[in-house]
């Protein structure tokens, strides 16, 4: 029960609906248990009044006897009635609240979740699959659910009906209530046994999902990768195998409750039975009356539900401890990319997130004012964190407000990493990034980004509109304005031939465009931000001359003040950089203008050559 204990939170937040579920459940049990008494005095009635015309006559000489017993027999039937009408009442509003409430807290914990997965860094992102991130959202909160719905409210049911069921019992006959009882010892080692059988199967069986759902997942994201390679079949065959392991462990699960049920109500049958026997002897003997025989057994009958459940919330609980230990594991995760503290000594900090806290500054100064736009790498040195792979060593530039810098290099050379770790994905190992004459960790995150327009390397679009995945960025954004930030980035006239125009859905990540397309919409994406420092990481691959120029032309023009950084394999001629540097195993090999690079004849002056000669891909020479 340790992982659920987390959930103590919520029941807290929620404790007047649990409390008054409690009540409710009393109620109905206080209900349910006075109907075999009043059953009880009904046939002790009858018995008595039948023994009583027997003494005088036989009922025979007695018209009157058999309307006199019906009328006693209707009283006690209506009493029986009204209990019955009074329990369901109660029923109804322990469901209204202890079911509800399970639901809140299952609305409460996806969105604390989602929050929680949104604030964790780019790197937890890579270490975790995506199938797996949904399983613990969808899969392992719905298990929770049950454990915080079904499993508490027949929980509580099976304590309050036993305390008041046994009290009853208790208060007639302590000997033949030991003796109806006698079973439970057994019942209790069953209940020990079987639930830590199905704890372990229970967390085999989610784990497994997890795989299904990533594995399931990843061949839809890739579905035409499987197509292309005509790969159907053997990502069948996978999907077919990992089915199987589910099956059996599902199995596995099934038949220890196939076995556990039948046992509950074996023992539950032998109760029965002890009490018809044992009452008997008593009634003979005068210890008790015949209607305490019938109580007993409305009782142990009463009990039969709640006592075969024990082993179905045994397993439900369990399912759910697995489940919220899972959920623990990432919501204990904590972001290596956080806002800074008050302290702003950050000077010197290394490892991945500067080991920042996630306490928030208590002003965000200036947060309504943009970004100068003057960038400064220095001594900057970083390896991605899950691989160890060295991505810049020792890398140091600078650029001012409102120029223009050019990244070119060869694959893997560190060109990407810049763009990541200005955005924030990552935090610098050795040496620091000044924005501004501040240092980027001392940036508040949130601005940070909003302040830059981001277009990465493999574009993303959201199965939305045209128009939703231009406006992403910014709130409010009207249909005029996107519209000019698409003819900016050269997609208009194409968007306005698609079938409904700028409400055309783009479909799971943009598939209903081409890449060319998709690139261009991306870049409208970041325009429409208005940043005020534009990252371009590598994003007019797919586009013609003609289509670069117009988009370099808004470049140049309507971002002319804008601090601007391209990631790039080619040279833009259309756009004159203030500085170009060329990455090689990580550091800058050359740095300058492009008349200084082509002078001195290196990695920059071949590729420009190669280009000029129109070949048709210039990045073979870094490559």
């Amino acid at each position: 029960m340790k992982h659920l204990s987390y959930l103590n939170k919520f029941f807290w937040k929620y404790r007047w609906r649990v409390l008054l579920g409690i009540l409710f459940v009393l109620l109905k049990n206080y209900f349910a248990v006075w109907q075999p008494q009043v059953i009880r005095d009904a046939l002790n009635t009858v018995v008595r009044e039948v023994a009583a015309y027997k003494a005088q006559g036989g009922i025979s000489a007695h018209p009157e006897a058999m309307g006199e017993l019906g009328g006693q027999i209707a009283w006690f039937g209506a009493g029986v009635i009204a209990l019955a009408l009074l329990m369901g009442v109660a029923m109804f509003f322990m469901r209204q609240t202890i079911i509800v409430v399970s639901r809140l807290i299952e609305y409460d914990m996806r969105k604390e979740i989602y929050a929680h997965y949104q604030s964790l860094d780019l790197a937890f992102y890579k270490r975790n699959a995506t199938g797996d991130l949904m399983s613990r959202i969808s899969e392992d909160v719905s298990k929770v659910r049950m454990f915080l719905g079904p499993t508490i409210l027949y929980g509580l049911d099976l304590i309050f009906l036993f305390v008041l069921a046994i009290s009853s019992m208790l208060q007639v006959s302590v000997e033949l209530t030991l003796w109806s009882l006698l079973p439970l010892p057994f019942l209790s080692v069953s209940i020990y046994w079987v639930s830590t059988l199905i704890n372990r199967r229970s967390e085999k069986i989610q784990q497994q999902l997890a795989s299904l759902t990533s594995t399931t997942q990843e061949v839809y994201s890739g579905i035409r990768v499987v197509k292309s390679y005509v790969q159907e079949k053997a990502m069948g065959r996978l999907f077919a195998v990992q089915s199987e392991e589910y099956r059996k462990k599902s199995l596995e699960l099934i038949r220890i409750d196939a076995f556990f049920f039948p046992l509950m109500a074996l023992l539950i049958g032998a109760s029965t039975i002890i009490t018809v026997y044992v009452g008997g002897l008593q009634v003979v003997a005068g210890k008790i009356d015949a209607g305490n025989i019938v109580e007993f057994v409305i009782y142990i009958n009463m009990l039969t539900w709640p006592v075969t459940a024990i082993g179905w919330i045994a397993s439900l609980t369990q399912q759910a401890a697995a489940s919220q230990k899972r959920i623990n594991e990432f919501l204990k995760t904590q972001p290596s990319i956080t806002n800074p503290t008050p302290n702003p000594s950050l000077s010197g900090i290394g490892g991945v997130g500067g080991a920042l806290s996630a306490s928030p500054l208590p002003e965000r100064e200036g947060l309504g004012v943009g970004l100068k736009g003057h960038i400064q790498f220095q001594n900057v040195s970083f390896s991605y964190p899950d691989t160890g792979i060295k991505a810049l060593e020792n890398v140091s530039f600078e650029l001012l407000p409102g120029q223009k810098m050019a990244i070119v290099g060869r694959t893997g050379s560190g060109k990407t990493t810049i763009a990541d770790l200005l955005v924030r994905m990552y935090d610098v190992n050795e040496g620091r990034i000044l924005i501004d004459g501040k240092d980027i960790r001392e940036h508040d995150l949130s601005h940070l980004r909003q302040r830059m327009g981001y277009v990465p390397q493999y574009v993303f679009l959201f199965s939305d509109t045209v128009l939703g995945n231009i406006s992403f960025g910014k709130d409010g954004l009207s249909r005029e304005a996107a519209e000019g930030f698409a003819k900016n980035a050269a997609i208009h006239d194409e968007i306005m031939g698609l079938p409904e125009g700028y409400e055309t859905m783009v479909g799971e990540r943009g598939v209903n465009l081409s890449g060319g397309q998709k690139q261009r919409v991306s870049i409208a994406r970041a325009f429409a931000k208005e940043p005020d420092v534009m990252l371009l990481d590598d994003c007019l691959s797919a586009v013609d001359t003609n289509t670069e120029s117009r988009i370099l032309g808004y470049l140049s023009g309507a971002l002319a003040d804008k601090t601007a950084i391209i990631i790039t394999h080619r040279i833009y001629k259309m756009l004159e950089f203030d500085k170009i540097i060329v990455l090689d195993e990580h550091r800058v090999a050359e740095e300058g203008t492009h008349e200084e690079l082509l002078a001195r004849g290196g990695y920059y002056a071949e590729l420009f050559e190669r280009q000029s000669m129109g070949e048709e891909d210039p990045s073979d020479i870094l490559s």
